[in-house]
C-alpha cells in the first residue's frame, strides 16, 4: 500500500524557516586585530627583555633611582636643604646620622644627591625628547622625500640633511655652551641647549630606517591608491621607525644626563636649583678636590655613572630585542 502525500508538506517545507546549526563565524574587526596584534607584539617584547639579565639590571636601577626621587620630598625636609637652614657642621665625615658626610654649609650629601636625581633625570628626559623629537621629524623628512619626492623632494632632503651634517661635525660641548650663554640661565635653557645639539645622529638613524621602510611594497601599494606624503609618512613609515626611535631614546638620555651635568659642572646651570652636577660645581668651588672632601665628590659622580650606564644598558637590550641580529646577545 502506498502512503498517502499531504498536498500541504510541500508548502509547509517551503514556509518553515531553516535553521543552521554550524557554529557561529566571529568577525574579528580590523581595529580589534590590530590591538591583539600590538598585545602581543608587547607581550613577546617583554618576554625577550626579561632574558637579558643586563638590561633587566638597568631597569631595576633606573626604577630604583625614580622611585626615591618621585617620593625624595616626602622624607627630605626641603628647608635643610638651604644654605641657611643647614642642620649640621660643615664637612662632617660620613656617619649614622650623615651616612654621605655634609657639605661645606653642613647639608647632607645624601639628601644633596637624592633631590638632584629630580633635576637631573627631569633635565635629561626633557632634553631627549626634545632631541628626539627633531631627529625623527627631520629624519622621516628628508627619507621620505629623498626617496619618493622627485626633484623638489630630493632638494629638501639634501637641504636637511647638508643641516644635519653641520650641526654634527660641531663639538656638541661647545655648542650647547654657546647656546648656555647666550640664552638666560636656568633649567629650561639647559634641556633646549642639550636637544638642539645630539639630534643629527638620532636625523641620521631615522632617515636610513625610513629608505628601507619606503622601498616595502605595502608602501608603494598605498602611494599607487593616493596616498598623500603625509598619509605615508603618518600611517606607514612612522610606525615602521618607532622601535629604532625607542632604542635611540634610551641611549641619548644617557648623554643628556652627562651634558647636564657637564654644564651645570661649569657654571652654565642655574645656581638655586640642585642637580647633580651643580654638586660638583659647587665642590669644586668649595675647595673640596684639595682638601681631601671625598664624601663631597664622589657621590653624585658615582650617580652620574650609574644612572648613565642604568640607561645604556637599557639601550642595549632594547636594541638586541628589535635587531634580530643581536637577539640572544646578553
Amino acid at each position: 500500500m502506498s502512503t498517502p502525500v499531504d498536498p500541504n508538506s510541500e508548502k509547509r517545507h517551503q514556509t518553515e524557516p531553516v535553521i543552521d546549526e554550524s557554529p557561529p563565524i566571529i568577525a574579528l574587526s580590523a581595529r580589534r586585530l590590530a590591538r591583539r596584534r600590538r598585545g602581543e607584539a608587547l607581550r613577546r617584547f617583554a618576554r625577550d627583555y626579561a632574558r637579558n639579565r643586563a638590561g633587566i639590571f638597568g631597569l631595576a636601577s633606573l626604577l630604583t633611582i625614580g622611585l626615591l626621587a618621585l617620593t625624595a620630598p616626602l622624607f627630605i625636609d626641603q628647608a635643610h636643604l638651604t644654605i641657611t637652614g643647614a642642620p649640621g657642621e660643615s664637612y662632617q665625615p660620613p656617619s649614622w646620622q650623615y651616612p654621605l658626610g655634609t657639605d661645606n654649609f653642613g647639608r647632607s650629601v645624601l639628601d644633596l644627591v637624592i633631590w638632584g636625581a629630580r633635576v637631573s633625570l627631569t633635565v635629561g628626559l626633557l632634553a631627549t625628547f626634545v632631541s628626539v623629537t627633531l631627529g625623527t621629524l627631520v629624519g622621516v623628512t628628508a627619507g621620505h622625500f629623498g626617496s619618493s619626492g622627485g626633484l623638489g623632494g630630493r632638494i629638501v632632503s639634501t637641504v636637511l640633511m647638508r643641516i644635519t651634517d653641520w650641526f654634527l661635525v660641531l663639538p656638541t660641548l661647545v655648542l650647547a655652551v654657546a647656546l648656555a650663554a647666550v640664552l638666560p640661565r636656568g633649567t629650561g635653557t639647559i634641556i633646549i641647549a642639550i636637544g638642539l645639539t645630539v639630534w643629527p645622529p638620532t636625523a641620521r638613524l631615522v632617515r636610513a630606517q625610513t629608505l628601507a621602510v619606503e622601498a616595502r611594497p605595502y608602501v608603494e601599494r598605498a602611494r599607487a591608491l593616493g596616498g598623500g606624503h603625509a598619509h605615508v609618512m603618518g600611517w606607514h613609515v612612522l610606525p615602521n621607525v618607532m622601535p629604532v626611535v625607542l632604542a635611540q631614546t634610551t641611549l641619548l638620555v644617557a648623554t643628556s644626563i652627562i651634558a647636564e651635568s657637564t654644564l651645570a659642572f661649569l657654571g652654565m646651570g642655574d645656581p638655586t636649583t640642585i642637580s647633580w652636577g651643580g654638586i660638583l660645581e659647587a665642590a669644586r668651588t668649595a675647595g673640596a678636590i684639595s682638601a681631601g672632601i671625598w664624601w663631597y665628590m664622589i657621590p653624585p659622580g658615582l650617580a652620574i655613572a650609574v644612572v648613565a650606564l642604568s640607561f645604556t644598558l637599557c639601550g642595549r637590550a632594547v636594541e638586541s630585542v628589535i635587531n634580530p641580529r643581536l637577539r640572544g646577545q646578553s
